[in-house]
Formats: C-alpha cells, structure tokens, sequence
C-alpha cells in the first residue's frame, strides 16, 4: 500500500489512478446520454475540480465550453461551515444547460449555496457531476450530485486535485487520512 505524508499526517492511497480513470469515464458517458445533442457550460469549482474537469472534458464526445468559480468551504482538514467565494462565476449562464464539475459533496453546504446563486442566473437546467460524493454526510438534499464516480464514506482525502491547505493536489491517486 502506497502512503504519503502530509502535515504530520499519514495518507493511504484510497483510488487508484487507473480507478480515477474508469470513475472519470462512467461519469463522462452518463452525462453524455443526457446531453446528447446539446451544447452544456462545465463550471469548474477551483481549485480542486481542475484535474476532473480536465479528464472529464477529454472524456466527453459532446461539445461543452467551460468556465470557473472559486468557492472555499475548508481549512486544513475542517469544513468552516461558511462559503466564501473568491473568485466569481463571470459567464453568462441565462437559458444554458449548466453542469457544476466538483471534486466532492460532502455536508452539501458549498453546492447548496452555490446552486442558489446559479438558479437566479436562470439557467435552462442545472446539474453537478461530482467525482466524489459522502452521502452520510449531506445536510441539503438539494446538494446532492446527479452524476458521481463514486460514493465514500467520511473520510478525508488528498491527491488528484484534493487538498490539504493547497498541497498534495498534484498526486496521481486519492489518499485517505489514515485513522488512529
């Protein structure tokens, strides 16, 4: 078993890289069954979706443009509870199918939040792929992602695009917090 460190901190490696990928591709074919013959906006929630997006977007045989907003929910291994938006969506987003890319749902308070904002944009739909979602720990269920890659239990995790106060996103496979 692979392990990293981080912080003090020891990490387990959780999903494989080649399991990412497979993840990536079943989220990429559900969403292109539905968006057959349309034109979706990809909004990337900064900075941890960048690496999904990427290989979402490689993986999608429909066109889509994309844009970014930065939401911040987290400090080091906690959520806040707070949503902060440092980076706002500049696109317009009126009578487009919009699709939110997510790295995780967990509590459901960013994309609670977030899916309020975008609704008053007035999209034409609006849905969230998400690579990561932790059902158990969903507070809105108007949070919850339409498309995941895959469905975990409460635990914290790092690596392809995940963070631990802005590091080790740059690892190739997702690593869970090593409990005890």
């Amino acid at each position: 078993m692979k392990t990293v460190s981080y912080e003090g901190m020891l990490f387990d490696e959780y999903i494989s890289a080649q399991e990412i990928a497979q993840l990536v591709q079943n989220v990429a074919q559900q969403i292109a069954r539905d968006y057959a013959g349309k034109q979706p906006v990809l909004v990337c929630v900064l900075h941890g979706a960048m690496f999904f997006l990427t290989d979402l977007m490689r993986a999608l045989p429909i066109e889509c443009s994309v844009t970014t907003v930065r939401l911040q929910s987290y400090e080091g291994t906690n959520s806040t509870g707070r949503v902060i938006e440092s980076v706002p969506l500049q696109a317009d987003i009126r009578d487009k199918d919009v699709i939110v890319v997510e790295d995780i749902v967990d509590s459901g308070i960013t994309m609670h939040y977030f899916k309020q904002n975008l609704r008053e944009r007035q999209p034409r739909s609006l849905k969230v792929a998400s690579l990561l979602s932790k059902p158990s720990e969903l507070q809105f269920e108007d949070a919850k992602p339409d498309y995941v890659g895959w469905e975990i239990p409460k635990k914290f995790v790092i690596g392809y695009g995940f963070d631990i106060n802005e590091f080790a996103r740059n690892l190739p496979s997702i690593y869970a917090l090593r409990e005890g």
